[in-house]
């Protein structure tokens, strides 16, 4: 019957689509996997160096709350994280977020970070996510399995943007907070400006505290695509949920927020699932 020979094509259809799909993952999955080792070769072995109250004694009284309220005195400085998060993204306000599920390496001398995300944006097909802050450098890649490449952004802009990112999650390693490339002015009683300079690229922001001790907000001028161009604009992350974990307090819960004329477009929503401080070399 002509029906079964067109349930025979289509069959045969979805296993070529499934498997090319398949095939994709693999080569996506490979090749972060060789960045998060390069990542890893590239980071400094050094002697453990345990923090102390001398560490921060000339630090703006709100980041030495903070740092006390982590509970890193006493601990040694971290050097290498892996974590695992889950949540929801859009690109614009009128768009449905879409679930993600995400995995993340970071090095702290040199600050570094590979971040590997998964978007389900169909039925059967997940969007592909790498992004990268590497020597400097930063580059985001977008990948539609099993061979389309949506983006593959790299420039200045790109640069500031995971340099801030870099500086804004440090949140989840906070002894990387006394690195020697960030340095703190005082603003007031309840924030800071963090000001993070490494090859070449300098960007700052201001973090927001509340008595407790918490880091409740970071802000910072960060540049935004518009209509294929780069825009700077306001960027915060409201954080939420603390949490000890690994005996650090951290917080396990936020979003990322452009500060808009039009309003607050809120594109990320995330929360941490694992969190582990290795010295992977």
């Amino acid at each position: 019957m002509w029906w079964k020979v067109i349930l025979i094509v289509l069959g045969s259809i979805f296993v070529l689509i499934t498997l090319a799909v398949i095939f994709g993952n693999i080569i996506f999955n490979r090749k972060v996997n060789h960045e998060v080792s390069e990542l890893i070769i590239k980071s400094k072995e050094s002697e453990p160096q345990v923090i102390t109250e001398e560490d921060i004694k000339t630090l703006p009284e709100p980041i030495q709350r903070y740092l006390r309220y982590t509970q890193v005195i006493g601990k040694e400085k971290i050097r290498a994280v892996r974590l695992k998060q889950r949540g929801y993204f859009r690109q614009k306000p009128d768009q449905s977020w879409m679930p993600f599920t995400a995995e993340q390496y970071y090095t702290t001398d040199p600050p570094a970070f590979v971040w590997k995300a998964s978007l389900k944006a169909f039925l059967l097909i997940s969007i592909k996510v790498r992004d990268m802050y590497y020597e400097g450098k930063g580059n985001m890649l977008v990948k539609l399995p099993p061979f389309v490449t949506i983006a593959d952004a790299r420039g200045d802009e790109i640069d500031q943007g995971t340099l801030l990112r870099y500086l804004n999650e440090i949140m989840w390693f906070p002894t990387a907070y006394l690195s020697d490339y960030i340095q703190w002015e005082p603003v007031n009683s309840s924030s800071a400006k963090a000001i993070m300079s490494y090859q070449g690229v300098t960007a700052s922001a201001i973090t927001y505290f509340n008595e407790k001790g918490e880091m409740t907000n970071f802000a910072a001028e960060r540049y935004m695509t518009v209509d294929g161009q780069y825009v700077l604009e306001t960027w915060s992350t409201p954080i939420r949920e603390y949490r000890e974990i690994n005996g650090i307090r951290i917080p396990t819960m936020g979003e990322g927020v452009w500060k808009l004329s039009s309003g607050d477009f809120s594109y990320i929503r995330l929360e941490i699932t694992e969190l582990e401080y290795a010295s992977p070399w």
